[in-house]
């Protein structure tokens, strides 16, 4: 095999998928090893207590913390599904590498599942809820938009590029 056109871009679409799960696999990995650092970050977060403070949205704030504590385990259980949905579906791919178009392109399924599942936890998860309901981007300490948004459109790219059919 060469590593010219088709090849060349199927192998890149491999490597776009290993990319994500081995980010997906660390940022679990990262929540599981490092679990206090990020546990602050989710209790600020949920609890807007480094935001305006505006009393029109305090109401949203959850500062009990056996509900912070459910929604960091959520956050960690959406990120090990994710990479492991992303390194089956990249097995998949690699199955199916050597396959004609429409047998690579029908193994394209589950990555692109997983894909859409990742880039759902930094968009809804960070920047919809985390970002908007509870006015992350009012915090200069905890507001992880940025990160998502990077994490987000990262995703996004490969999602879009795997999908093209050859």
């Amino acid at each position: 095999m060469t590593l010219a056109g088709t090849d060349l871009v199927r192998w890149a679409k491999l490597i776009g998928v290993a990319d994500i799960a081995l980010h997906m696999t660390l940022a679990a990995l990262g929540n599981l090893v490092d679990y206090d650092s990020n546990w602050a970050f989710v209790q600020h977060v949920l609890a807007m207590d480094t935001t305006f403070q505006s009393p029109a949205l305090m109401g949203r704030a959850i500062t009990d913390p056996t509900l912070q504590t459910a929604a960091y385990l959520a956050i960690i259980v959406a990120e090990i599904t994710g990479a492991a949905l992303l390194w089956s579906g990249f097995v998949l791919l690699w199955r199916a590498r050597t396959d004609d178009a429409l047998g690579f392109h029908e193994a394209k399924g589950l990555a692109l599942f997983a894909l859409m599942w990742c880039f759902a936890i930094w968009t809804v998860g960070f920047i919809a809820i985390g970002g908007e309901w509870f006015a992350m981007w009012q915090s200069a300490t905890w507001n992880g938009q940025s990160g998502a948004t990077r994490f987000a459109t990262v995703t996004g790219i490969v999602m879009l590029f795997l999908a093209i059919r050859e």
